[in-house]
């Protein structure tokens, strides 16, 4: 039987629920409590770049068309009509529209931009030029301003003008190429993976040119290619090619530089993980799987000559797994002190004891579905954390509050209105 823990469908008491303010901005003593972000990216890269920012307390105003909300809204699967990953990406935003492409709508635009820190667009190159909001027009309005763009390709090159998504990324920077079965083709993975890392580093690069900000007084342009932070993940791979020839290749779950290292069944049908790439820890699991002869072997030394006797080790670990059940096996390589993990499905991450003692999963109210469990903030800080004040907002909820605190009054509003820009 199969003792992968299964999640509660409900919060276990009213104090799991997060509550929090119905508008960000978690003020200044929060970590980022003192910025403005203006977020007029769609999707993910940029978007998630914004909600690490806002996690942590930046006051984030999130910009829609007023007619085309931003399709992360409606991506994914959805309850009674409502986009749950939108509750996620959204999170922490204030909520409004504003059409750029109209005149009166870029003064609008350049009226909040005198207030900001930051803008994050995921625009096709030229397009904030063609609407005179390129960036030589924004630090007209205010020096300081940072303006993080994020595209597929950059804002330079052959492909600049070309659509892309994190696909594309994926497949292009060899990710695909390496992930996967030996005799299969290549793997794409089941998520927005290069976006979201896109996302992390755009945040990072942020948070970089706005603490330079703090030395030179001046904003600048941050450039940054979704191809790009996914081939960083790659590691060696650019370096090993430049200097050895070699081109590497789909090892499914094994790696190049260490073994055994796989997923494998234990005797309940469950799947664990290990991983050696220590090699007191390689050293420990064969004594445990009851082959400390193999420890003595001139290539187990080594954990790239040992990924050359993959198929050996993970035969012996691999038998010694199938034969007992999984509690035993956890238990087991727990006493040895060697890496393993089951492999969870997500009821098994949320019910997880050590992601609940590290407050990894939070219970959030949101004014549509009630309790609503989501991933928690990125990490822990003993002085300023983060938190998750509120789930994503309907399209335009804020509107009102953030252009009547921006000075402008409910006349013009309704003229703004009336006009399609709001």
């Amino acid at each position: 039987m199969s003792t992968t823990p299964r999640a509660p469908t409900q919060p276990s008491s009213a104090d799991d629920v997060a509550t929090g303010p119905a508008v960000p901005g978690a003020g200044p003593a929060s970590a980022l409590g003192d910025l403005r972000v203006l977020d007029v990216a769609t999707l993910f890269a940029g978007p998630s770049a914004a909600t690490v920012l806002a996690d942590f307390g930046a006051d984030v105003i999130k910009i829609e068309h007023p007619r085309k909300p931003d399709p992360a809204r409606t991506h994914g699967q959805s309850k009674n009509g409502v986009g749950l990953w939108w509750k996620i990406l959204g999170r922490n935003k204030s909520a409004i529209t504003l059409d750029l492409s109209h005149e009166e709508g870029q003064q609008v635009f350049l009226e909040l931009v005198r207030t900001a820190d930051v803008v994050i667009e995921n625009f096709r190159p030229g397009t904030l030029e063609r609407w005179n909001l390129g960036y030589d027009r924004l630090r007209e309005v205010n020096d300081r301003i940072v303006l993080t763009r994020v595209t597929g390709f950059g804002q330079t090159g052959p492909r600049r003008n070309e659509p892309a998504f994190g696909t594309i990324a994926e497949a292009m920077s060899g990710f695909a190429h390496s992930t996967g079965q030996p005799d299969g083709p290549p793997t794409l993975p089941p998520l927005a993976l290069a976006d979201n890392i896109s996302g992390l580093a755009a945040a990072i690069a942020t948070l970089t040119a706005l603490h330079r900000r703090e030395r030179t007084g001046e904003g600048q342009v941050i450039d940054l290619a979704i191809i790009e932070p996914i081939l960083a993940m790659l590691g060696s791979q650019v370096t090993v090619y430049d200097q050895l020839g070699i081109v590497t290749q789909r090892r499914g779950n094994r790696s190049e530089n260490n073994a055994p290292r796989n997923t494998y069944r234990t005797g309940d049908g469950d799947w664990v993980a290990i991983s050696t790439s220590a090699h007191s820890i390689a050293e420990r699991v064969m004594t445990l799987v009851g082959r400390p002869d193999i420890v003595h072997e001139e290539w187990f030394r080594d954990g790239f000559q040992r990924a050359q006797h993959a198929d050996e080790l993970d035969e012996a670990v691999g038998s010694w797994i199938a034969q007992r059940p999984t509690s035993e096996v956890v238990e087991e390589f727990s006493k040895a002190q060697a890496a393993l993990a089951v492999v969870y499905d997500v009821a098994g991450v949320v019910a997880d004891p050590q992601y609940a003692a590290i407050g990894a999963i939070a219970t959030v109210e949101d004014a549509d579905l009630g309790p609503v469990r989501m991933p928690n903030v990125l990490f822990r800080m003993s002085e300023s954390p983060g938190a998750i004040r509120h789930t994503g907002r309907s399209h335009g909820a804020d509107t009102e509050r953030v252009l009547t605190e921006l000075g402008i009054d409910l006349d013009r509003q309704e003229r703004l209105r009336a006009a399609g820009v709001i």
